[in-house]
């Protein structure tokens, strides 16, 4: 089922501005979208075009009104960057059934990259003459209180055993289970302050806001810029403690890890599988290196290859997702076993999140560290791949230190 109203404006044009420098805290109140990574990105507001669908085929469907949309537009864009001219943000569900998936057009278009800034708006040309607005900084939320989500965690870590179980007895190598957390604030919380904290904490993250899901993901499903096709693997965490001597010993230890290691090779193997579909000159390293973080540690493989089909960003995305990293492996088999043990609808968590511009490229991050915002609530959501070696104590306690990124960003006090 969609909902696809081409109502489009009748130009698009993008006009160059001076560096803004921080491009989150030039967002709005309301309908706040973003995609940014080390300052450099996109935000959006305002909303010229919205299309919904579910159901398994979304990512087609989406990619036809998409292309349709454009059809109708009249654009002017002389800098021509990966993100110039009209772009859509959106946002897929992890579960194709009911499968939501959301894309927004936005009326005004904030970019910086590559040392060059520009605005691109939707509409009358009269409406051309929009500014970069003026820096805002809006305050907390006032006291935090948590809650359980969906399942308790002494359910959770049953779930776990019982997945664990399953692997061992040879039905399936490795399954993704995650858990949801409540939050809920003093006041309605602001998704430009969980945004703008976020990225000052993990700026080598994709911070994004689309539809209300905010978060900031370490990795990156897909990139299509032109012919070249980048994918961040992560798979396999451990804690830091704050000490470099003792955080370097457990990345010695991750790295040696037979659990983690096996977590991350089935991982790393089903994207390769995927894009190589797609692409050729493909590149897989043979080892992994690990990505340090504020709060984690992760085993991370960069996978890059040439578009060989032409296949969209939107395509990509559909042949990548879900990933071993989010899913399991055989991917069917997890999927059953996921909507059998968790206990709870992900959402848009661990499905894809980014932007898709002309042409086909775009960026595609995989919903992790993130939270379902509305009003004084938000829910957040952490996973972990579950393999034979698992222990439920110990994946409950990764879970634990993941949820950290967003809870951090809600209780800061600045």
């Amino acid at each position: 089922m969609s909902t696809a109203p081409v109502v489009a404006p009748t130009s698009a044009r993008t006009l160059p501005v001076d560096d803004p420098v921080e491009l989150i805290p030039r967002l709005p109140a309301d309908g706040a979208l973003a995609w940014v990574r080390q300052g450099e990105g996109l935000v959006g507001w305002g909303e010229a075009a919205r299309f919904e669908t579910s159901g398994p085929d979304r990512f087609a469907e989406a990619e036809q009104w998409w292309t349709a949309y454009q059809r109708s537009l009249v654009v002017d864009d002389p800098i021509g960057l990966p993100g110039t001219g009209p772009v859509a943000f959106a946002t897929f569900a992890f579960d194709p059934r009911p499968g939501l998936a959301t894309l927004v057009v936005p009326s005004v278009v904030l970019g910086r990259r590559a040392g060059r800034a520009w605005l691109t708006v939707l509409g009358d040309p009269g409406h051309s003459t929009v500014g970069v607005p003026a820096p805002t900084r809006p305050g907390g939320f006032g006291r935090i209180r948590y809650s359980e989500g969906s399942r308790t965690a002494p359910d959770w870590e049953s779930s776990v055993g019982a997945a664990v179980q399953r692997i061992v007895r040879g039905e399936l190598d490795k399954v993704v289970l995650a858990r949801d957390l409540v939050a809920t604030a003093d006041e309605p919380i602001d998704p430009r302050v969980l945004m703008r904290r976020l990225a000052q904490r993990y700026p080598d993250c994709w911070t994004f806001c689309v539809d209300q899901l905010v978060g900031a993901t370490p990795e990156l499903l897909v990139r299509r810029v032109g012919g070249s096709v980048t994918s961040r693997v992560l798979a396999g965490t451990v804690s830091r403690l704050g000490d470099d001597a003792a955080d370097g010993r457990l990345a010695s230890a991750l790295l040696g890890s037979d659990k983690d290691l096996e977590e991350h090779v089935l991982a790393v193997r089903s994207v390769a599988a995927a894009l190589a579909d797609h692409c050729t000159d493909l590149e897989v390293p043979t080892e992994p290196r690990v990505l340090t973080l504020a709060n984690v540690q992760h085993l991370v493989t960069d996978v890059t290859g040439r578009l060989a089909d032409g296949a969209s960003a939107l395509a990509l995305a559909d042949a990548l997702h879900p990933t071993a990293a989010v899913c399991g492996t055989p991917t069917d088999v997890a999927l059953r076993l996921i909507r059998e043990l968790e206990g709870m609808d992900r959402g848009g968590y661990a499905g894809p999140v980014g932007w898709v511009g002309r042409d086909g490229d775009g960026e595609f991050g995989i919903a992790l560290r993130c939270a379902e915002v509305s009003g004084q609530r938000a829910r957040l959501f952490a996973g972990c791949g579950i393999v034979a070696g698992s222990n439920p104590e110990a994946e409950l306690a990764e879970a634990q230190a993941k949820l950290v990124a967003v809870r951090d960003a809600l209780e800061a006090d600045d």
